[in-house]
């Protein structure tokens, strides 16, 4: 059994006995196996390099590490060189695999041919500490440093600081890298109001959509009346494209715990719950482990750190429905009764769980919690634009060269994180369309790609942050059937509890339908827009008054392609097979 932590000098003991995993003095292989590397043959890159080990008798430690990101140069296989970089190498194979571990066994190097890039130092994000590795031997001298890939240069891993080079399942090697210090910090010298008012002036909103200002919505909280409050952490990630949380979840589940503890003295939480999708059955077996390890360590439950404080936290599965996402949808699912959304007010903050005043937030949001109190709100707020502070994460997705999970700080511009980080367009087609955002913003034109990012709508800028993600789309695309699919989401997620959106979205598919199948008129244009005004106005929830939109914009953004299927009863994408009138 693991030793309790209680105070700064064990949380250090800690932190040395994760060092030592992190940087053993023999090699170290580590394999990605986040549900992206698994999907493409991560388990069986993991089985080779143990029997290469054992068939070749290099001393080696193989262990697994979550989504670095690169998820399109996925089986990613690392090596860290005793005494030199961490080496990484991207597509591998069974075969690569047993090759390059002969090759390094048999002293001939390390196919720098294969190589993606090497690592010379690391930033611990919580401390501000930065981990040199030892030089690079004269045949990796050409290999290209990590930060300097393109996919990598803009990039800045706050949120997701550990995954890819942490073991998700060891607490030891994510306290050597800072974890658990906000809350020894927090616990042991701020008062609530204290960590309250950092979080505040840090100007952290939302991660999940919505992007209300986190400090506020934890101040409703905090002032609300009644003694019994809880947190809720919203992992109900359902939407086409998103897969930030999952990620995060899976390769480092302590962010999220360390930031909910934070969040419960801001608020005088004494328990609460991540909700997570039963579709994740890697991130809830992480989590299940990381929950139970901090409980044996001393850091959730009773007296936490010997603070006198405590917090119980406990994973709630969701059943797959994706207006759980709706916050008020989540708390009546978490309570054992469907999942559908209730009228506001009253908010959450003032009457959610079982009628207590209730905080949900994102997964994002609560990883983002314990580095703005190690390292301040200045320092937070010295990323990003004057009007949206921090980091984000994003999914590249679609024709792009570099699909894969991007962090960046607000304010980059959309065609930058395409081009630069995306590394354009398969074959270096012209890009037709872009779904950015989720499902909810439908299909923005590319003229729109040189605005910038932003946490909420502003003249000249891109309010698109939405679920994150982003999916390009070239010239073999339709748009307007892909409208039809977005919709089609939204109708099939629909919850059916009121009735602007139960029929709302049936009718509308129905006249989409009927677009792309050549039976569309001007009518059936006028209808769609009627029907988006009423479901706007009318529904009960988010759900049912964003499910328009993917259609109000591309009637905006492409209008000259729903003509061509109105009037010309042609779908240039080849995509629609028009009937006869």
């Amino acid at each position: 059994m693991s030793e309790c932590i209680r105070n700064s000098d064990d949380l250090a003991k800690a932190a040395s006995a994760g060092a030592a995993r992190l940087y053993p003095a023999q090699l170290k292989i580590i394999v990605g196996a986040g549900s992206c590397g698994l999907s493409v043959g991560a388990g069986e890159i993991e089985k080779a390099a143990v029997e290469a080990v054992k068939e070749l008798g290099v001393e080696a430690t193989v262990i697994r590490t979550g989504c670095i990101g690169f998820c399109g140069r996925e089986p990613l296989l690392d090596l860290v060189l005793p005494g030199g970089p961490r080496v990484s190498y991207g597509n591998m194979t069974v075969e690569k695999t047993r090759e390059l571990l002969a090759t390094y066994a048999e002293n001939k190097g390390l196919k720098p041919e294969l190589i993606l890039g090497r690592f010379e130092k690391e930033e611990y994000i919580l401390t501000g500490e930065v981990h040199e590795y030892g030089p690079a031997p004269d045949e990796l001298k050409d290999v290209a440093e990590w930060s300097d890939l393109d996919f990598y240069r803009r990039q800045k891993k706050v949120i997701m600081r550990n995954c890819g080079s942490i073991d998700p399942l060891s607490i030891d090697e994510s306290i050597a890298r800072g974890t658990y210090q906000a809350v020894q910090k927090a616990l042991g010298s701020m008062s609530a109001d204290d960590v309250l008012a950092e979080v505040e002036s840090s100007g952290l909103s939302g991660r999940g959509g919505a992007s209300f200002p986190t400090g506020r919505k934890w101040r409703f909280a905090r002032e609300a009346e009644g003694d019994i409050k809880y947190l809720v952490c919203n992992a109900d990630e359902g939407a086409p494209g998103s897969y930030m949380d999952r990620s995060v979840l899976e390769g480092d589940p302590h962010a999220i715990i360390e930031g909910m503890i934070l969040g419960s003295f801001a608020i005088g939480a004494a328990e609460g719950f991540i909700y997570v999708r039963s579709e994740y059955p890697l991130a809830i077996s992480t989590l299940d482990k990381a929950l139970a390890d901090a409980e044996e360590r001393g850091l959730l439950g009773d007296d936490i750190m010997g603070s006198g404080w405590s917090f119980r936290l406990s994973v709630r599965r969701g059943s797959g429905a994706y207006v759980c996402g709706e916050e008020t949808a989540l708390i009546e699912s978490i309570e054992g009764h469907s999942g559908e959304p209730r009228g506001r007010p009253p908010f959450p903050v003032v009457a959610g769980l079982w009628q207590k005043p209730t905080v949900v937030n994102n997964v994002k949001t609560w990883a983002s919690v314990a580095p703005i109190i190690t390292r301040g709100s200045d320092w937070y707020k010295s990323m990003g634009t004057e009007t949206s502070h921090g980091t984000t994460i994003f999914s590249l997705e679609g024709t792009v060269k570099n699909p894969g999970l991007v962090e960046v700080p607000y304010g980059i511009s959309l065609g930058d994180m395409i081009n630069e980080m995306g590394g354009g367009t398969l074959d270096d087609k012209p890009i037709k369309a872009i779904q950015a955002g989720g499902p909810s913003k439908g299909c923005i034109s590319p003229d729109k790609m040189d605005m910038l990012i932003e946490a909420s709508a502003a003249p000249g800028k891109l309010a698109m942050v939405g679920t994150g993600s982003i999916i390009v789309l070239d010239e073999e695309t339709c748009v307007v059937d892909m409208t039809r699919f977005l919709l089609g989401f939204f109708n099939d997620e629909s919850c059916g509890k009121c009735t602007p959106c139960r029929e709302g979205t049936k009718q509308m598919l129905g006249l989409l339908t009927d677009i792309c199948e050549g039976r569309g008129t001007d009518h059936t244009l006028a209808q769609l827009k009627r029907l988006s005004s009423a479901m706007k106005a009318a529904s009960v929830c988010g759900l049912g008054s964003m499910a328009p939109d993917p259609v109000l914009t591309g009637l905006e953004c492409f209008p000259q392609e729903f003509a061509e299927h109105v009037h010309d009863r042609k779908c240039s994408a080849g995509i629609c097979e028009m009937g006869e009138v």
